[in-house]
């Protein structure tokens, strides 16, 4: 079986870019593996390549659904499973671009087979998700698998999908069945240095809280007042409390970037445990081309 290539990394780290020069240059298309350019409408605070891009390089799961919609792991497992065999039925090459760990790890190692998801015991739990708080939650988790409690780490939405299905089934998600993955995957991994990466990180959330983030979060909680998947997005959950009243503007802009940091602290910690057939390169932006470049060489003759 051929491989398919994917490229991660932590947060601004460059992976964008890379896909779309390369993609200008091969036969190539992008299979995003990013939780929120999936949805419509999240377009500032996601760094979401522009439609005119996106007219040069083909991208698939970006702007796929309405934030008001849930985006499952299993979903994206099949939606991209489905892309990359589309793109490889006609002859091009399906590079799988994202930071979503969670989503390339299913990819990759396959999907335990759990029964579909139940509202009602999702919401009853959200509600003792409020009331207890995350850590009584991952503490029953914890009593019935710390493998689920590593998979889930601080994610509510995982935490809740975790727990409705020990209550419902008896069993954790990790003692379910696996069914295995439709392709095999070579990753590379972008591992800026800190150093790097945290600047840009910042430089990052003050562009785009000038660009007018504030402005879309105002337009898509008007559109769409429930979102409970997309609001979980760093920059937008922040700037919603603003909206709210909860804090200045000048706190949200330093809660995000806070956010932001700690996010690509816990990508590093995700990504250093990444199975599989794996190659790190300690570099991000413009300075990884080259290494990119030579990797897509040695491995897919590209």
């Amino acid at each position: 079986m051929e491989a398919v290539p994917v490229l991660a990394g932590p947060t601004g780290s460059g992976k964008t870019g890379l896909a779309l020069r390369l993609g200008e240059e091969l036969a190539l298309e992008v299979v995003s593996a990013d939780a929120t350019m999936v949805y419509r409408g999240l377009d500032i605070g996601t760094d979401k390549p522009t439609p005119e891009e996106r007219a040069r390089v083909p991208h698939h799961l970006v702007d796929l659904l309405n934030p008001s919609e849930a985006m499952s792991v299993a979903r994206f497992v099949a939606l991209a499973e489905a892309a990359i065999g589309e793109v490889l039925a006609r002859g091009m090459v399906p590079l799988v671009v994202g930071g979503t760990g969670y989503y390339i790890r299913a990819l990759s190692e396959g999907i335990h087979e759990l029964p579909p998801p139940d509202e009602a015991v999702q919401a009853a739990l959200w509600e003792e998700l409020s009331a207890r708080g995350l850590e009584a939650l991952l503490g029953e988790l914890a009593q019935a698998s710390l493998e689920d409690v590593r998979r889930v780490g601080r994610n509510p939405r995982r935490l809740v999908r975790a727990l409705e299905v020990l209550r419902r089934t008896g069993l954790p998600p990790a003692r379910h069945p696996r069914r295995p993955p439709r392709f095999r995957y070579e990753k590379l991994v972008l591992w800026p240095d800190r150093a790097w990466l945290f600047p840009r990180l910042e430089e990052r959330a003050r562009r785009q809280f000038a660009q007018g983030l504030v402005e879309e979060v105002r337009g898509l909680l008007a559109r769409y007042p429930r979102m409970p998947t997309a609001l979980q997005a760093i920059g937008y959950k922040e700037v919603v409390g603003y909206l709210q009243g909860a804090y200045s503007l000048e706190e949200a802009l330093l809660r995000d970037i806070r956010a932001v940091k700690a996010y690509a602290k816990r990508q590093y910690t995700w990504f250093r445990r990444e199975p599989g057939a794996v190659v790190y390169l300690p570099r991000g932006g413009e300075a990884a081309w080259g290494g990119f470049r030579d990797w897509l060489r040695l491995h897919f003759r590209l």
